[in-house]
C-alpha cells in the first residue's frame, strides 16, 4: 500500500520542519509526502520519500514558474505528481502535457504518481468510462508510475466517492493500465479503512487530512489494515 500526502499550496519551510518533527509514519506503508517547491529541501532527509506537485518536460529553457526533473532530482526528490484535477481546471493542463510530464519525469529516473478523474458535470451524464478511458490511454507504461483516481467532484468538497464507487472506476482503470491505482477524494482518517479495502485501491493520496501528522498518520494506519 502507497499513501501520498498532496499538501499543495500549504506549509512553508519552518512549518514542514513542524510537520516531520511530529510525523512518525507506521512500519509496513509506503508514504510519500508532496509538499510546495520552497519545502522541498526541507523535507529531503527527514525519513519520508518526498514527491514535487508537477514537474516540467524540458530539462531547461525559458519557462518562468517551472521547475524540470533534473533540478528534482538534484535536489533529493524522489518522484512528482502530474494531471492534478486542479492543474487541469486553473492551469490548462491537458492529456498531452500530462503525458509529457510524466515521461520527462520517468526518463529522469523520478517516480511519478499521474491524476485522473470524472467532473461532477461528466459523471451526471454518464461520461466517467470515456474520461477515464481517455486520460488513461496517453500515460506511459512504467515501473515506476502510479494511477490516482480522484473524481474531481470529491476534490475538497467533502463528497468522497463510496467504495462500490471507488472500485468500480479502479478496476475500469487497472483494464486498461498495469500501474498500482490509489484513491484519492475527500480521504480522512474514518473512511480511510473502508476505501483502501476495496479489492482493486492500491493506497491514497490525500489531500487536506495529510496536513495535520495525527491525521496523516491515521490513514497511513488504515492502509495496514
Amino acid at each position: 500500500m502507497l499513501v501520498a500526502g498532496n499538501w499543495k499550496m500549504f506549509k512553508g519551510p519552518s512549518e514542514t520542519v513542524a510537520f516531520f518533527d511530529a510525523f512518525d509514519p507506521p512500519l509496513g506503508v509506503d508514504v510519500v509526502v508532496c509538499p510546495p517547491y520552497v519545502s522541498l529541501a526541507r523535507a529531503v532527509g527527514r525519513g519520508v520519500t518526498v514527491y514535487a506537485q508537477n514537474v516540467h518536460w524540458d530539462a531547461e529553457g525559458a519557462y518562468t514558474g517551472e521547475i524540470s526533473a533534473r533540478m528534482l532530482v538534484e535536489l533529493g526528490v524522489e518522484g512528482a505528481i502530474v494531471g492534478h484535477s486542479e492543474r487541469r481546471q486553473y492551469f490548462g493542463e491537458t492529456d498531452e502535457t500530462v503525458a509529457r510530464r510524466a515521461e520527462a519525469a520517468l526518463d529522469a529516473g523520478l517516480g511519478v504518481i499521474a491524476c485522473v478523474g470524472e467532473t461532477d458535470d461528466e459523471r451526471a451524464s454518464g461520461r466517467t468510462e470515456e474520461v477515464l478511458r481517455r486520460q488513461v490511454a496517453v500515460l506511459p507504461r512504467h515501473e515506476r508510475l502510479v494511477i490516482a483516481y480522484e473524481p474531481v467532484w470529491a476534490i475538497g468538497t467533502g463528497r468522497t466517492a463510496t467504495p462500490a464507487i471507488a472500485q468500480e472506476a479502479h478496476a475500469l482503470i487497472k483494464s486498461l493500465h498495469r500501474a498500482p491505482v490509489l484513491y484519492g477524494g475527500s480521504v480522512k482518517p474514518d473512511n480511510a479503512v473502508e476505501l483502501m479495502a476495496q479489492t482493486d485501491v492500491d493506497g491514497a493520496l490525500v489531500g487536506g487530512a495529510s496536513l495535520d501528522p495525527e491525521s496523516f498518520r491515521a490513514i497511513c494506519v488504515a492502509a495496514l489494515v
